[in-house]
């Protein structure tokens, strides 16, 4: 199945909620990174969650996560855009840590000392930026934390990342739900128990569910429809022309220096692993416009 996105509002309009399966994204995250296991459920959590934050975007509105941790994966970034392109990079891709009771163990592989960013372009003068410490290094569980002390909104976020005997992505997806202004706190304690009688995301998907059957269980006798799907992928939007302004970042002197190093230059995007070449005559033509 595609990788795409529900989003989800109650007929009361009290509690809003966002569905995502990004297995396909996911998969091509780990390709490009060439992550380790462990260090691919940590960037498929990440990305999974800003692919689930795009749904509160609209237009060309954009949103960037930045987990850094004293871990050995040092920093984690993802990027969403409201119209469902996603991508994502690590300082580090191997994280080289041995399962913790069967599973992967994402929290010291990010560290349990560090911070989330988060900064949302919504097209005016200056983006918003958010920083919160780092609760359980988990993703998921950083993210609600994010959501409940830096913009005052109660939420619960389910992550997951499956991997096949080869390290490939099996199923990666989940889940971002939210009480608006006005809704009663038991609304909330109900919401919570329903979320922990159900089984995770990632065993909802293998065993068939779809993204529909998953929001029918999160909101079981609570009414609700459907606002919109759009569908999700990879996609970075670096280009030759953003390597040359990176080049010109450098000055006259530090780029002089670099040409006497290196015959070729290349720059290679972080995101996506492309690499931009440049040999000494565009290097000069480069030097010679600053």
């Amino acid at each position: 199945m595609s990788d795409h996105l529900l989003r989800i509002l109650s007929e009361d309009g009290l509690v809003r909620a966002s569905v995502a399966q990004t297995t396909n994204l996911v998969e091509e995250i780990r390709r490009r990174q060439q992550s380790d296991p462990t260090a691919t459920v940590a960037i498929g959590r990440l990305a999974s969650g800003a692919a689930l934050m795009s749904s509160l975007l609209k237009g060309s509105q954009r949103i960037a996560l930045g987990v850094e941790g004293n871990g050995p994966l040092r920093r984690l970034q993802a990027e969403a855009e409201a119209c469902g392109s996603v991508r994502a990079s690590l300082k580090q891709p191997v994280a080289n840590l041995p399962l913790r009771q069967g599973h992967f163990d994402v929290a010291n592989a990010v560290g349990k000392a560090g911070f989330l960013h988060v900064v949302k372009d919504l097209g005016l003068k200056e983006p918003y930026r958010g920083m919160v410490q780092l609760f359980s290094s988990e993703i998921a569980e950083d993210i609600a934390y994010y959501f409940t002390t830096s913009e005052q909104t109660p939420s619960s976020v389910g992550l997951g990342v499956e991997l096949d005997q080869d390290g490939r992505v099996a199923i990666a997806g989940g889940f971002l739900l939210q009480l608006m202004p006005g809704a009663p706190e038991e609304l909330a304690d109900q919401f919570e128990a329903r979320i922990r009688s159900l089984p995770p995301t990632t065993e909802q998907f293998r065993n068939g569910a779809s993204s529909q059957q998953l929001a029918e269980g999160l909101f079981h006798d609570c009414p609700f429809r459907v606002v919109g799907e759009t569908p999700l992928c990879f996609a970075c939007h670096c280009s030759r022309q953003q390597s040359v302004s990176l080049l010109a970042m450098l000055g006259r002197e530090e780029l002089a220096e670099l040409m006497k190093e290196q015959q070729t230059v290349t720059v290679t995007c972080e995101f996506c692993r492309e690499t931009y070449s440049f040999e000494q005559e565009e290097l000069a033509s480069i030097k010679e416009r600053l």
